[in-house]
């Protein structure tokens, strides 16, 4: 390679890594409003759909993927935002025996752009000043990536079945503290 070529390929990562680090900036996380469980339950319907899942399954889904605004008032739900429009969110819900990670949902067209990390690390700092020692989650198989990439590591999986076909979802935790 010849050191024009490099330079120009060098400025092509800056530029990226600075696209990406803009982007990011431009994510704010704060607590989701009982008055946005519906917008959230069209999140995790959309989100869900992205992965190409029969829409009989979405249907089936129904109530796992509904957002309730008595689940936001009791667990610590959080939204990331754009402007002034929501893209994603996620909750910490205290179970007896542990915190979960759950309600994970990123608009599709967000999907990849540094939302879910940004609300991921937020849930994870959450934790850590709230003394929590572990989050557990169950996670969508093609999440599972992601949460690797996160810091979590499989636990176990659950099984279920649906329409006939069996499914494995990955158990996963990370260590808060």
């Amino acid at each position: 390679m010849t050191v024009a070529l490099l330079t120009a390929f060098y400025r092509l990562v800056i530029w990226i890594k600075s696209a990406r680090l803009q982007l990011a900036m431009s994510i704010h996380i704060r607590r989701a409003k009982p008055d946005e469980a519906d917008v959230l339950t069209e999140i995790a319907h959309a989100a869900k759909r992205h992965w190409g899942y029969p829409e009989s399954w979405i249907r089936e889904w129904k109530s796992e993927l509904t957002i309730t605004s008595e689940f936001i008032t009791e667990n610590q739900m959080y939204v990331a935002t754009k402007g002034r429009d929501i893209v994603g969110c996620c909750a910490i819900a205290f179970n007896p025996s542990l915190a979960e990670l759950e309600h994970m949902w990123i608009r599709p067209e967000h999907i990849g752009s540094g939302v879910g990390r940004a609300l991921f690390l937020h849930v994870k700092e959450r934790a850590a000043k709230l003394k929590i020692p572990a989050l557990e989650l169950s996670a969508d198989p093609n999440a599972e990536g992601f949460y690797e990439r996160m810091g979590a590591t499989r636990i176990g999986e659950v099984r279920s079945e649906i329409e006939g076909q069996p499914r494995i979802l990955p158990r996963m935790a990370i260590v808060i503290g």
